[in-house]
């Protein structure tokens, strides 16, 4: 049976590995302390743990490594900076997505597009919400109703590995990310959904990224194909919803794409192998 303690040192070993295999990233920082005896490695492990505990929040997973591992981490830091000093890892974090997909030899040539709403808020509060408002968060409709926040655009390959994405306002349509998930995907063929059809968004795709885009308009005679196709999606939604992707009530745009990014982290890890689940 895999426990806690296992799965720390898979996450442990494979962010301490990356950043062996590439030590120039240990230079982000603009202080005489570059190497901090709590290093950048056990800041972004602890954060990944958050999946394994099956937590809702970063602080929760914190408190819990705080008071049931501390010995795993000697020279464990305040929340408040552990925190800090995870999203200004961000960037960082993100290069830690690439690496979990390029260490299965993920497969970029058939990919699905498509997007969920990230909402800041509950509907209740629709009224009188003010989060974000400065820094993107807007109004948006999806399939089950509207919400308030962002949108995550994903481009999945026909395993269900993520391969890229990004936030954007929950107001933009979903045509207008499709070029950089497809410049993400590495061109050749995406699916996606009858959001994404239109002629001129196809050609585009075609001439910016060599990308053939095929939508459910376009195959309307081959609908059980295209759906069985998509399972890949949904499930990779489905994941991060069960890792409380929904639930993520951050301050500031950067948190919340810092905190996405590290379950996003997570997931390519369990889909690679590298943690097990």
């Amino acid at each position: 049976m895999i426990t806690i303690i296992d799965q720390m040192t898979e996450i442990y070993c494979f962010v301490s590995d990356y950043f062996k295999a590439n030590p120039k990233l240990a230079h982000w920082r603009c202080s005489p302390n570059e190497v901090p005896l709590f290093t950048d490695a056990e800041v972004i492990s602890i954060a990944l743990m958050q999946s394994c505990f099956g937590v809702a929040t970063l602080k929760k997973t914190f408190s819990l490594v705080e008071r049931n591992y501390k010995s795993a981490f000697p020279k464990l830091c305040s929340y408040k900076q552990w925190i800090a000093r995870l999203h200004a890892l961000s960037e960082i974090t993100g290069h830690l997505i690439e690496a979990a997909r390029l260490s299965n030899g993920f497969d970029f040539k058939l990919s699905v597009f498509d997007s969920k709403p990230i909402p800041v808020c509950q509907s209740i509060r629709h009224g009188r919400v003010r989060l974000l408002r400065e820094e993107g968060a807007y109004f948006g409709k999806s399939s089950k109703g509207w919400f308030f926040g962002f949108k995550l655009h994903a481009a999945i390959n026909i395993k269900g590995h993520f391969i890229g994405g990004l936030l954007t306002s929950g107001n933009i349509n979903d045509r207008e990310a499709a070029n950089s998930l497809a410049l993400m995907a590495d061109g050749g063929v995406a699916l996606a959904e009858f959001g994404y059809r239109g002629k001129q968004i196809a050609e585009e795709l075609a001439e910016e990224s060599s990308t053939l885009l095929i939508t459910t308009a376009d195959v309307a005679g081959h609908r059980a194909l295209i759906s069985s196709l998509r399972e890949r999606v949904e499930t990779f939604f489905s994941e991060l919803w069960s890792m409380f992707v929904d639930r993520v009530y951050s301050r500031s745009w950067q948190g919340l794409w810092s905190t996405i990014k590290l379950k996003l982290v997570s997931y390519n890890l369990r889909h690679a192998r590298i943690l097990s689940v």
